[in-house]
């Protein structure tokens, strides 16, 4: 159970860098936000990997009388996943954002690639 522990590491910060260089290295805006969303990925991925509990159960306790309260230890923290769900809602929201921008930039320059872009901007008086 461990390896695959270490395995989710491993492949988050795989997906964090592999997203910081796509965001780095590309010069066309897409790539970059597709980076950016790669990026994202990889820390949610990473921040539900330091939530697990192993043997725990879900936070919600059976009504009845007779029973005796549980320790906290034998349950899963619900508020890790509730704030990764949040941010996949960000990020949701962020990619029509940037998706929304490079309409616009597509629709002003006739291009994505950040080199057009900026002679198009050096030209303008």
């Amino acid at each position: 159970m461990k390896v695959l522990l270490f395995l989710n590491y491993g492949a988050s910060l795989f997906l964090i860098f592999f997203g910081i260089f796509a965001m780095t290295s590309a010069r066309h805006l897409l790539r970059k936000v597709i980076g950016m969303v790669i990026m994202q990925t990889g820390v949610i991925l990473f921040f539900i990997s330091l939530a697990f509990k192993h043997g725990a159960s879900l936070p919600v306790l059976p009504y009845s009388a007779k029973t005796a309260p549980a320790a906290a230890e034998a349950f899963a923290n619900p508020l890790p996943h509730a704030l990764m769900l949040t941010a996949i809602v960000v990020g949701v929201s962020l990619l029509g954002a940037a998706l929304a921008l490079c309409l616009m930039i597509y629709k002003v320059h006739h291009s994505l690639e950040e080199p057009v872009i900026t002679q198009n901007l050096e030209k303008e008086p």
